[in-house]
Order: C-alpha cells, then sequence, then structure tokens
C-alpha cells in the first residue's frame, strides 16, 4: 500500500481545517450576535447624532484604544480625529483587549454626553496611563458615546 497516496489526502483535511479555523478567528462575535450587513460610517452617525439626543445604528469603525484592565470599553476613531466611547450593555460583555487597529461593527445607540473629570482620570488609569498624564485631566468631556448590544470585531 503507498502510504503517501493516503497522507496526501489527509494533509489537504489537515490543512483546510487549519485555514477555515484561522478565517473563522478573524472574525469574533461579541454581546448579541449582529452582522456587518447595514452598518454605516461613524461619520454618518455623527451627522445622524446632530439631529437628535439619541440614535440607535449600526455603526462601522476603527478601534483606537481598549480597556486593558478588563475590555470593557472601546474608543473607535471619528472621521474629525475625536474618538467615541463604546461601552457595552450592563457590562454583560467584554472585547479582546489587542484589537487595536482592527475594524469592529457595534449596534445600539449613542448619544451626546458629558464625562466629568473623575470618569476621566479612571478610564485614563485603566487605559495605563501614567499618574502624569491623569493628573492633567482637569476638565469635564463632552463626547459622543455609544452603548453596544453586540460587537463584530473583524
Amino acid at each position: 500500500m503507498n502510504h503517501s497516496a493516503l497522507a496526501r489526502p489527509l494533509a489537504a483535511g489537515v490543512l483546510l481545517t487549519a485555514l477555515s479555523l484561522a478565517a473563522s478567528a478573524q472574525t469574533s462575535y461579541h454581546g448579541v450576535k449582529i452582522t456587518p450587513a447595514g452598518a454605516i460610517s461613524t461619520q454618518e452617525f455623527v451627522t445622524q447624532l446632530a439631529q437628535t439626543d439619541t440614535v440607535a445604528a449600526k455603526v462601522q469603525g476603527q478601534v483606537e484604544s481598549v480597556c486593558q484592565a478588563s475590555g470593557c470599553w472601546m474608543q473607535v476613531k471619528l472621521a474629525d480625529g475625536q474618538t467615541m466611547r463604546v461601552t457595552f450593555r450592563d457590562y454583560g460583555f467584554f472585547v479582546p483587549k489587542d484589537i487595536v487597529g482592527k475594524t469592529v461593527v457595534f449596534e445600539g445607540k449613542g448619544y451626546q454626553k458629558v464625562t466629568p473629570v473623575k470618569q476621566l482620570q479612571h478610564y485614563a488609569e485603566d487605559a495605563g496611563k501614567s499618574k502624569e498624564e491623569i493628573a492633567k485631566i482637569t476638565q469635564p468631556e463632552r463626547a459622543v458615546a455609544f452603548v453596544a448590544d453586540g460587537v463584530v470585531v473583524k
């Protein structure tokens, strides 16, 4: 019997399995399982939010930073160079801490918010900022925020 003839289909099967696992490892789902279909850009989201207090939406953007304590929030880049803090409904799920630079799609509700100095300092601590950087936070921040029910990391 020719063992190399048997080994080729087995090796091909192992390779296909590894490739499909690698492809599925590139996309992860957190919270309510959503699909990327129908997501709007961060720019379109901000435009919609300018017309009302709260917007229910599915948004696609790029991750700028993630809570390094537990993955309990992420900052997503906006078109104007600012960022939007995305938290997760009732702290019911978290995202991986190593997704900076990745594209995400998240669905839920966005709104304008004012974050007090103490909360900003807490976020900076979570992000691993130095005591000096944290001490420089002395003004509340008006920003776009989002509470997501589900996140897809591409």
